[in-house]
C-alpha cells in the first residue's frame, strides 16, 4: 500500500480517535505528520515495520501517541505507555522467531 493509500485509510481513523470532525486541509496536514512521526516512534521501537492497518497493539499505540502529541504531551507518552511498548516489542520478537523457525523447518 503506498503513501496516499494508507493516508486516505487511517487519517480518518486517527482524526476520529482525537475528535476531530471536521474537514480542514491544514488539519488534516497536520494530524498526518503527527500519525507519521507516531508510525516512525513505534516501528523504531517495535524494531520492524508494524501493522498499523489492523487494530491490535501497533495501532492502538500509535492513536495514542497522536493524541499525546496534539495534546503537547508527548513528553509523557514513553512512561505512560512503557507496558504496551514493551508488549509489542515483545509480540514482534516471538513473530520474527516463529517465522525463522517456519523457515527453517521448510529447507
Amino acid at each position: 500500500m503506498d503513501c496516499t493509500q494508507l493516508q486516505a485509510f487511517l487519517l480518518p481513523a486517527v482524526k476520529n480517535y482525537i475528535n476531530i470532525t471536521w474537514d480542514d486541509p491544514a488539519t488534516d496536514s497536520k494530524v498526518w505528520e503527527m500519525t507519521l512521526s507516531g508510525m516512525a516512534y513505534i516501528n523504531d521501537k517495535a524494531g520492524q515495520d508494524c501493522d498499523f492497518l489492523t487494530p491490535g497493539r501497533a495501532r492502538t499505540l500509535l492513536l495514542d501517541y497522536v493524541r499525546y502529541m496534539r495534546d503537547d504531551a508527548l513528553d509523557i507518552f514513553e512512561a505512560n505507555y512503557l507496558h504496551l511498548i514493551l508488549d509489542l516489542q515483545n509480540f514482534m520478537a516471538v513473530q520474527q522467531y516463529e517465522q525463522s523457525q517456519t523457515a527453517n523447518a521448510t529447507e
